[in-house]
């Protein structure tokens, strides 16, 4: 008999430093930069994946279910957390694998900032939430310029003016429209006890330097640390691992800094199968690792790619004096 749940477990493991099958079964690298000198790597730098047993009309069994809850590798999860109401699968797909795509940009733009490579980013209006503040003042396609008096260079900083403006007053907001600038005003309201404009973004890079990603039936947000951390590897003289065999998992921004991802029990045991010794979790999924890190992995906090960055080399040189921000095991 079927039951309302799907399973989570371990997924493919990738080595952003190595290659994987395209969809016409060749093999390519992960990380592509033609047109640059690149530089030889060592080790691994392993982003993670988690796999979903069962979708709407073809969950698993109960017996399937019963396994699932007593394996500490898998999660049971109730099938419309996964798959929400009035969403098809192929929707679902297709909106994992466009932000799979905008996490890519994102890490490319993360790693040239991360060696001080200078180029336009733009956050960029893509959508207006009817009746909100914002509707009717600005446009789909407008560069928000600063918000309040401060720059803008990611959405995360854009999410954060806005947070720390508050709901009184109307707020600045320098934009270009049509490339001519332009300064209007909004007034941010309360929605779940945070300041919002309604507004949907998106982050628009001119790069200097052509830099290709490819890796194919792979969706969601949660590999971008990794891509940038394999970029910034390539980009750099000498082996960044020391032969060291690295996992990890973490969204990213423009400016470098490591958001929460789901599935991050999964993504332990997928560490350990694929032979890490190193993890490199976001800092803000930290209470769900506690109790959940397999014998033998080192699992450290990371808020940003410099910190990521930082802590591959020192474990390199063999650095590892316990100083840097861990998550419990």
């Amino acid at each position: 008999m079927p039951s309302p749940y799907v399973i989570e477990q371990p997924g493919p493991v990738y080595d952003t430093l190595g290659v994987a099958e395209n969809g016409d079964d060749e093999e390519v690298p992960l990380i592509e930069i033609p047109d640059e000198t690149t530089y030889p790597t060592d080790g691994e730098l392993n982003l993670l994946t988690v796999s979903v047993v069962g979708r709407p009309g073809q969950t698993p069994n109960w017996l399937e279910v019963l396994a699932a809850w007593f394996d500490r590798t898998r999660s049971v999860i109730p099938v419309e957390a996964i798959f929400p109401p009035g969403i098809s699968s192929e929707d679902r797909d297709a909106q994992n694998q466009a932000a799979m795509v905008d996490s890519q940009q994102d890490a490319i733009a993360a790693a040239l900032v991360e060696l001080d490579y200078d180029f336009p980013r733009e956050v960029t209006v893509a959508g207006l939430l009817e009746g909100s503040p914002a509707d009717g003042i600005l446009e789909e396609g407008d560069v928000i310029v600063s918000f309040d008096g401060t720059d803008v260079n990611s959405i995360t900083e854009l999410q954060t003016a806005v947070r720390e403006h508050g709901t009184d007053a109307p707020a600045q907001v320098d934009i270009i429209r049509d490339g001519a600038p332009l300064t209007v005003e909004v007034t941010p309201v309360d929605r779940d006890g945070t300041a919002v404009i309604g507004v949907g973004v998106r982050m628009v890079y001119e790069f200097p330097i052509d830099v290709e990603l490819q890796l194919d039936d792979v969706g969601g947000p949660s590999a971008g640390m990794m891509f940038a951390l394999g970029i910034v590897d390539k980009l750099t003289p000498g082996p960044m691992t020391g032969g060291e065999i690295f996992a990890g998992t973490g969204t990213i921004d423009s400016a470098g800094r490591v958001g929460p991802i789901g599935g991050i029990r999964q993504k332990l045991w997928g560490a350990e199968r694929a032979g890490a010794d190193w993890f490199l979790a976001p800092e803000s999924n930290c209470d769900e690792v506690s109790g959940n890190v397999p014998d033998g992995v080192t699992v450290f906090a990371v808020k940003t790619l410099d910190e990521a960055r930082t802590i591959v080399e020192d474990v390199a040189d063999g650095d590892v004096t316990g100083s840097y921000p861990s998550c419990p095991a």
